[in-house]
């Protein structure tokens, strides 16, 4: 039985959809979502209440559509809507483990998710619901990492965390250089300055002016999320 405690009573989980591939090369890896979802019931375990955002990147990239001649408004809202996939796939995954999950899509799809509110958000959070949170904002030009700050902000979380690929921030690409050195902290603006890919600007702004620290971490690390959430010492922490 797990005895530690967590620091944070609301986080926001903010997943790249390239991350639900595992080791595939496209699409959604189901023993690898399975395990994620695990990671996130046991924080919700512990009483945390859990929110995420999960890109769409695994299916398709806007941005990628556009270089490639596709309508960059239209791209968008493809990229949109694999978001609402990814959500949809975990949310399945956490709810074959028993947990209560919502998905609130940013769109109008309410046949297959319901209409993002923000009150309605808040009261499945106090409720001890995992909320899902698809479609971005629901506008073009907009990353995830910008729709996961925004919600974050809007319901009030006490941190945003954003899983990667790597263990923080680092000052380069650590898979090209020996010698990246990592951050284990690093200030807003700093991070603007340096143009160091946490997330983009906008995302950092809105992180900064709101106060709402930002934690990011390896999520291929298994357990490093819930050591985290009790207080570790666990990756980069941008506020």
């Amino acid at each position: 039985m797990n005895t530690a405690k967590p620091v944070f009573k609301r986080v926001l989980l903010k997943l790249s959809g390239e991350a639900l591939m595992g080791d595939l090369d496209y699409g959604i890896d189901p023993a690898y979502i399975r395990r994620i979802a695990g990671e996130v019931k046991a924080v919700s375990d512990l009483g945390v209440e859990v929110a995420l955002v999960i890109g769409g990147g695994n299916i398709f990239r806007g941005a990628g559509l556009a270089e490639a001649g596709v309508d960059r408004v239209t791209g968008d809202h493809m990229g949109m809507l694999a978001t609402v996939i990814n959500c949809l796939s975990f949310q399945d995954a956490m709810e074959k483990m028993g947990c209560y999950c919502r998905v609130m899509s940013a769109l109008t799809i309410n046949a297959v998710c319901e209409d993002y509110i923000r009150r309605r958000a808040v009261r499945h959070l106090d409720k001890g619901r995992i909320v899902l949170f698809a479609a971005g904002t629901g506008n073009p030009f907009f990353t995830t990492d910008s729709a996961a700050s925004l919600r974050a902000v809007e319901i009030n979380a006490d941190v945003m965390i954003k899983a990667t690929k790597v263990d923080g921030v680092y000052d380069k690409d650590p898979a090209k250089h020996d010698d990246a050195v990592r951050f284990d902290r690093l200030g807003f603006d700093e991070a603007v300055k340096l143009k160091l890919g946490v997330m983009d600007t906008t995302a950092v702004v809105m992180c900064r002016d709101n106060n709402l620290p930002v934690k990011v971490f390896n999520m291929n690390n298994e357990g490093d999320l819930i050591k985290l959430i009790c207080g570790e010492d666990i990756g980069t922490t941008v506020e």
